[in-house]
């Protein structure tokens, strides 16, 4: 394989998120580099959080560092914190910007001030736009646990232990075995990496899936769950023209979720959503004596967005909040039956950083890096490139208002 002449790759450590452990290239991964990329050299910035150790790199021969501004590129995970942003570099992270999320606009422009190259792992796509590489599996994962803890302690009087304290999906797994679920009914959203993940522990648990119809109009004396892709939670709007897709034109659909809440107990949300799209119900639906569902886990998280209790994203180490249906304002977690339990963590793979970090830099090695140190034929770092030198390439030219104002 061909790279490019004395490329400098800093591996960051995360400055930003809640302990985040995670790293884009893990010590497996950066062997694989350091015998197929001879021309790349790699420095791994020192760490007492990473999941992976200074010493694991240090075995490879791989210089561990404090400073990393020699360096060509910087791959991190999430945002860098603003005092650690180099001037005139190019950054490979989830910047959180192109969607013109408003907590990270002066983060933009701080970058664009800095004449920051910005590349997002999120726009790594193929000529097809499916996504190359993304922690999706294991947000669906962490998300789908922390439902069960919900559902231990609002319906069983039972405790499980925070993800964060599990060493991988096996031992997940193994705490699930402790917990009994009641008759309950679960509805799960979407149908990509996300709900692949959750039902690896909803199925874990040998919840029977049932038919959206069946889980609508049926009883049953154990737990079941139904999965909805959106022909079954939208419908288009009356007079919208037949030639509309819902992902090309959300806007030209509405929901058709609401009979789901007055017969689910639980909601699992792991769909795609724009701000173009539908809500799944309103504030005032909550109210309804029929409103059923008392416990949420938002994987999919975005604020504002499509499911009204999510009034703010959470942490790994608080992750629960109750809405009071009445007032839809937030109370303590669990503090009464008549709430609806919200479970809202932005950065879910980071409860399980092993698993998590060791299939992303597969990815990435498998799917982008050929592209980054060799010749971008396919446009894969072009079409994922954000700014450039601080300015906005065309694709994102969009941001320009938001980068400015």
């Amino acid at each position: 394989m061909k790279s490019k002449i004395n490329m400098k790759i800093g591996i960051l450590r995360e400055t930003r998120r809640w302990k985040d452990r995670r790293v884009a290239i893990t010590p497996e991964t950066a062997a694989r580099i350091l015998q197929n990329y001879p021309e790349v050299e790699l420095f791994v910035q020192s760490s007492e959080l990473r999941v992976h150790k200074d010493e694991e790199y240090k075995r490879l021969g791989l210089p561990v560092v404090e400073d990393v501004s020699h360096c060509d590129v910087l791959i991190g995970v999430k945002e860098v914190a603003n005092e650690a942003l180099l001037d005139g570099k190019t950054y490979i992270m989830f910047s959180h910007v192109a969607k013109e999320q408003a907590y990270n606009q002066d983060f933009l422009k701080l970058m664009a001030q800095k004449k920051i190259t910005l590349i997002d792992y999120e726009y790594f796509v193929d000529k097809h736009r499916s996504r190359l590489v993304a922690f999706g599996f294991w947000a669906g994962v962490v998300g789908a646990y922390y439902a069960f803890v919900g559902i231990g302690r609002r319906f069983c009087k039972y405790q499980l232990p925070g993800p964060e304290t599990c060493t991988d999906l096996q031992d997940l797994h193994h705490q699930l075995k402790a917990l009994t679920i009641p008759s309950l009914k679960i509805v799960v959203t979407g149908g990509g990496r996300v709900a692949s993940g959750a039902l690896d522990i909803i199925n874990h648990l040998r919840i029977p899936e049932v038919l959206p119809k069946d889980f609508l109009e049926r009883s049953y004396d154990h737990p079941v769950y139904t999965r909805l892709d959106p022909v079954d939670y939208i419908k288009r709007k009356e007079g919208a023209p037949e030639d509309k897709h819902f992902y090309d034109h959300p806007a030209a659909f509405e929901s058709a979720f609401l009979p789901y809440t007055k017969v689910a107990d639980a909601f699992v949300a792991c769909h795609f959503w724009n701000h173009e799209s539908p809500h799944f119900f309103s504030a005032e639906d909550l109210k309804a004596p029929d409103f059923s569902i008392s416990l949420i886990s938002d994987i999919s998280c975005d604020v504002p967005g499509p499911i009204p209790t999510t009034l703010r994203t959470t942490e790994i180490g608080s992750p629960f909040y109750d809405v009071d249906p009445a007032t839809g304002a937030e109370v303590a977690p669990f503090s009464s039956s008549s709430h609806v339990t919200v479970v809202a963590v932005d950065n879910l793979p980071a409860a399980l950083p092993i698993d998590a970090s060791r299939t992303f830099a597969r990815d990435l090695y498998y799917e982008v890096f050929p592209s980054l140190f060799g010749t971008d034929e396919d446009e894969i770092i072009e079409r994922a490139t954000i700014l450039k030198d601080g300015k906005l390439t065309p694709k994102f030219s969009y941001l320009k208002d938001f980068l400015e104002k």
